[in-house]
C-alpha cells in the first residue's frame, strides 16, 4: 500500500487569495511573506497566519488560562475563511467604535 501523497500549497498564494476574498468583502489587507509563514494584516489586533495548510487568527482570551484563544480554517476554502474574519473584524471595529465614544453626560432629574 502506497502513502498518501502531500500536497504542498504556497503559503503566500493562499494568503494572497485569502486578500482578495476580503477585498471583495470591502476589507483592504496586506500580504507579508517569509520564512515558510505569511502574514494577512487586516487591522488593529487582527493578523491572520498562514502556513499554506490554514489561515489562524486571534478571536480572544481566556483569563484563566491566561492564553489567547485562536480560530483557524483550511486554505482550500479563503472565501469562507474570510466571512468569518470578517465577523471578528466588524466585532474589533465595534468595541473600538465604543471605547471612542465620549461618555454621555447623565441628567439628574429634578427631584
Amino acid at each position: 500500500m502506497n502513502a498518501p501523497t502531500l500536497i504542498h500549497t504556497d503559503s503566500c498564494r493562499s494568503a494572497t487569495l485569502l486578500q482578495q476574498a476580503l477585498r471583495h468583502d470591502g476589507i483592504d489587507a496586506d500580504v507579508h511573506d517569509g520564512y515558510g509563514l505569511a502574514l494577512v494584516s487586516v487591522w488593529v489586533s487582527l493578523v491572520v497566519w498562514c502556513d499554506g495548510e490554514r489561515f489562524w487568527w486571534r478571536t480572544g482570551w481566556n483569563a484563566e488560562r491566561r492564553r489567547n484563544i485562536y480560530a483557524w480554517h483550511p486554505t482550500t476554502d479563503p472565501y469562507r475563511a474570510a466571512r468569518r474574519i470578517v465577523m471578528r473584524y466588524e466585532e474589533l471595529r465595534a468595541q473600538q467604535d465604543a471605547e471612542r465614544r465620549p461618555p454621555q453626560p447623565h441628567t439628574a432629574e429634578p427631584q
